[in-house]
């Protein structure tokens, strides 16, 4: 894996209360709806939300990726800190055939105004194996801002129908 210093930093507002936003980081139930980019669906999410506890996730391709269609993507990782409700830490790696392709350090905070949530998200990708990681690498952004969107979507309508995302 190459040593490498590529960062990004993606800002989304919630209409919602920060314990909620924080919540949605936290909660493996709550994760399992609106991680992935478009088109990507989450069938495994095991997070323990805890200095040290491990976070397990494999998207898959959906129906609208077309021929990617059941392609899976997993990551591993574990979180450094947690400041609940304004900061979460974690680092992780892309797996592909079992190896690690990608590791990044992503720092999240929440910060509430006026009943709205701002949720800063800083990626630092660290390492790549340049060969296996390229499009990873290159769809990234791309891939965390269409997640966000899915989140912010998640988001206000739990928050809106008191608790329950239908």
């Amino acid at each position: 894996m190459l040593d490498v210093n590529k960062q990004f930093t993606i800002i989304r507002e919630f209409d919602a209360p920060q314990e909620l936003v924080f919540k949605a980081w936290t909660n493996p139930k709550m994760i399992a709806q609106w991680w992935g980019p478009k088109g990507v669906f989450t069938p495994i999410c095991e997070v323990d939300a805890k200095p040290g506890g491990d976070i397990n996730i494999v998207m898959e391709a959906g129906v609208a990726l077309g021929e990617f269609k059941g392609t899976q993507w997993p990551m591993e990782g574990s979180f450094v800190e947690i400041e609940e409700p304004s900061k979460i830490v974690f680092t992780a790696n892309a797996i592909s055939d079992g190896e690690p392709i990608l590791e990044h350090k992503t720092t999240v905070t929440f910060e509430e105004k006026n009943e709205k949530t701002k949720m800063t998200v800083h990626i630092h990708i660290k390492k790549v194996n340049e060969a296996l990681a390229k499009p990873a690498v290159g769809g990234m952004e791309q891939g965390w801002n269409e997640q966000f969107d899915k989140m912010v979507e998640f988001v206000n309508k739990y928050n809106t129908n008191g608790g329950e995302n239908k």
